[in-house]
């Protein structure tokens, strides 16, 4: 009997595998099928040989090949290692032992599942990994489950996976929770708040009842976030109306504003919700000048250390303690925080230049709504820094132009992506500052009193020897200090002492640095330009610095107080200065490369990199009162509006806005920059209060109520009002502890 001629199959000569010696019984015979091609076992243990040639005679048995043919899943070697053989006899089964190598690879199967089949040409063959069996007499059984020879239509798999990297680990939740808690920003920003909180303390000692620095210009700008979260919730047209200065119009723009504090304005109501709110993002601000300035750096190109250094410079610099009253300056974290943003988005940095492959336009546009929000909290800080974009803009343009057209070999377009970003968020920016400025057009118009002079700026213009001197506020310099103070026009905005080691860093960074030659002399330039304007009318009279700012570019003409440019000069000597501990941070660690692996600097040399931001925090340290903010009248909470509280004068007139906060009357009393005349006018006619003339003129200006502080009046023109007969007036006199309410309508 012959076997049918379809299950035969052409196999080259070179292709025909031999019976492995290690494949033999005790007898002698061959213990299972290679390959299809050596001599096969019968069901009664006799060896019969195979004929390979296409039509040859066949053994007496036919044979017969179940389900699709073998070749379509590889094996290893082509050989039926580790399956169970058959025969066509007697059904007996032949037990495979296993060879002295095990396939780990993935090859062509080359026998059927009843175990014959052909052997594939050594060109389609998959040679597989292979290693050492664990025992040379274990034997190979059919693996469970279903073969892959049941599923003909699966593709192989790819041969040379077996030689490809281990695939990435997919992390965990807990994995994806540590890797976020123990990130560069994650622990950034969490050491600058805690450092907030240490390097402002007391602040939040006694939140609800002290506040930093004195009782005047803080309790005003409580009442500025208080009055903005208030009237955006209640009626957000009335924004400029402000409940002070009462009957003026936009009155919230005689002074900035802090605007964008407003959503946290929101939050609570009085006076001492308006405290503990204030008290608050004063240490906020801190830190966020903290993260700023460090996110601003490490996107130049410094380290770790020297970002580290250059941040706490920035927020703790001696000079900036005695403008701890001024929540608007102290609130300058934004600045390097929307610089640092749009560096990033544009793939840029100082140590680098421009890599178009790290550019990003949501990071762009991040850093124009961050600006925005910057320029949102007051046009003293915010005015120069919208200029300094607009110059920025202005050359970052016309150099990107210049040498995409004549000097990169290749055009790097920023893409449209980018320049959309860029467009929207400058037009969102120039848009919020327009809608910003057109108040303080209007007071401008309406007040003449307000606009700034020349002599205005000689007063507040710091001299050289400002530079060196520190205020009061300092824990380390403040005392020894005195006698330079005294020789100054206007101690609290003369003196501008970024801190002896920022400069000792800052000139180290001008000879050793991660910085070229030629940035560190950019740099030096800045400072050095900052440092003039800084200067105001104290440099050669301004002519050629200060002045022409002040008399040409619109809004400039607004801003009084020169010193506080030092701002600017602070961060330019961060920078220099982050080079330098950068660089040296670099060396401690070449130095440890040939000792570690992987390198890491010694216990000694890593405190030697920290010494520097130990040194600039401590000259930080502050020595900041925190007064007792005098308690609200209990008649206020009471009373209708409008308001006039006596006796009126700047410093009380503050606190009467803080004590309006519980029901936002109008009130004739308001402090800020300037003194409109209405006020003016009404504080002189209301000093023989009570009188007709004087009950006459108020209550033709609307005054409902006034309320006369008894604690207040000794030395002032109000000290005999309380003793003053009302009745003869229409007035209703009434005690209310430590105040006097008259009620001007009778009733």
């Amino acid at each position: 009997m012959t076997t049918d001629q379809s299950n035969a199959t052409d196999v080259p000569a070179e292709a025909t595998g031999q019976a492995d010696p290690a494949d033999r019984d005790a007898t002698g015979t061959d213990a299972a099928t290679t390959n299809g091609s050596g001599p096969t076992t019968n069901g009664s243990g006799h060896t019969k040989a195979t004929d390979r040639s296409e039509g040859a005679g066949q053994p007496d048995q036919p044979r017969t090949t179940v389900g699709p043919d073998a070749t379509d899943q590889p094996d290893a070697d082509g050989a039926t290692e580790g399956r169970d053989k058959t025969g066509t006899g007697t059904g007996s089964t032949a037990t495979l032992v296993e060879p002295a190598v095990i396939d780990l690879g993935v090859v062509e199967r080359n026998t059927s599942a009843s175990g014959t089949g052909s052997r594939p040409p050594w060109w389609r063959r998959t040679w597989p990994l292979r290693r050492p069996a664990a025992s040379s007499g274990e034997q190979l059984r059919e693996p469970t489950g279903t073969d892959a020879t049941d599923q003909p239509d699966a593709e192989p798999a790819d041969r040379w996976a077996a030689f490809a990297p281990a695939p990435e680990p997919v992390p965990g939740r807990l994995s994806r929770v540590t890797r976020v808690l123990f990130h560069e920003w994650t622990l950034a920003g969490l050491a600058s708040l805690v450092l907030a909180v240490v390097m402002t303390w007391p602040t939040l000692r006694y939140p609800a009842h002290t506040i930093p620095q004195d009782i005047w210009d803080p309790t005003l700008q409580a009442w500025q976030m208080s009055w903005s979260g208030h009237i955006l919730l209640t009626n957000p047209a009335l924004l400029w109306q402000s409940n002070a200065f009462y009957p003026e119009s936009w009155s919230f723009a005689f002074s900035d504003t802090l605007l964008g504090y407003a959503p946290a304005g929101m939050i609570g109501n009085g006076p001492v919700a308006a405290l503990v709110r204030y008290n608050i993002i004063f240490v906020l601000a801190h830190a966020l000048a903290t993260v700023g300035a460090y996110a601003l750096v490490r996107q130049l190109g410094a380290g770790r250390i020297g970002a580290a250094v250059a941040g706490v410079a920035f927020a703790y610099p001696p000079w900036l303690l005695s403008q701890a009253g001024h929540l608007h300056v102290i609130s300058n974290g934004g600045i390097p925080l929307a610089l640092a943003m749009l560096a990033r988005g544009h793939g840029w940095s100082l140590r680098h230049g421009f890599r178009p492959e790290r550019k990003h336009a949501g990071w762009a546009l991040g850093g124009w709504l961050v600006a925005a929000w910057q320029l949102s909290l007051g046009f003293g800080i915010g005015l120069p820094f919208a200029y300094l974009l607009a110059g920025i803009v202005l050359v970052a343009s016309v150099t990107w132009f210049v040498r995409r057209t004549w000097f990169w070999p290749e055009r790097r377009p920023l893409g449209v992506r980018l320049l959309l970003a860029d467009f929207w968020g400058a037009v969102i920016f120039a848009g919020i500052g327009v809608l910003l400025a057109i108040p303080y057009f209007r007071v401008a118009e309406l007040h003449p009193n307000a606009r700034r002079t020349v002599g205005d700026l000689a007063l507040y213009s710091p001299p050289p020897s400002g530079f060196v001197v520190a205020p009061q506020e300092s824990l380390v310099w403040g005392r020894l200090h005195d006698a330079a103070r005294a020789g100054l026009p206007w101690a609290p905005e003369n003196t501008l002492l970024p801190g002896f080691v920022l400069y000792a860093l800052a000139l180290a960074g001008l000879l050793f640095s991660i910085w070229t030659i030629r940035q560190r002399l950019l740099l030096l330039a800045g400072v050095l330009v900052s440092a003039i304007l800084t200067m105001g009318t104290e440099f050669f009279g301004g002519r050629f610095s200060y002045l022409p700012l002040f008399e040409h570019l619109p809004g400039w003409d607004g801003l009084r107080t020169p010193g506080r440019l030092m701002i600017w000069t602070t961060l330019l000597l961060g920078i220099i200065a982050a080079g330098s501990v950068s660089a040296f941070a670099e060396r401690a660690r070449d130095i440890s490369a040939a000792e570690r692996i992987p390198p890491r600097p010694g216990p000694l040399l890593r405190l030697a990199t920290l010494l520097p931001l130990v040194l600039v925090l401590a000259e930080g340290l502050n020595s900041t009162p925190t007064p007792i903010v005098p308690a609200q009248p209990a008649a206020l909470r009471t009373v209708d509006g409008p308001i006039l509280v006596l006796p009126s004068d700047q410093g009380t007139d503050q606190h009467v806005m803080l004590w309006s906060t519980s029901r936002f009357q109008d009130v004739v009393n308001g402090g800020s920059g300037f003194t409109p005349e209405s006020l003016a006018q009404a504080r002189k006619r209301a000093e023989a209060f009570p009188d007709q003339e004087s009950v006459d003129y108020l209550r033709g200006l609307g005054v409902k109520t006034v309320v006369l502080l008894k604690n207040r009046v000794a030395g002032t023109p109000w000290a005999g009002a309380a003793d003053m007969p009302a009745e003869q007036f229409n007035i209703r006199r009434e005690d209310s502890g430590d105040t006097i309410v008259f009620h001007l309508d009778g009733n």
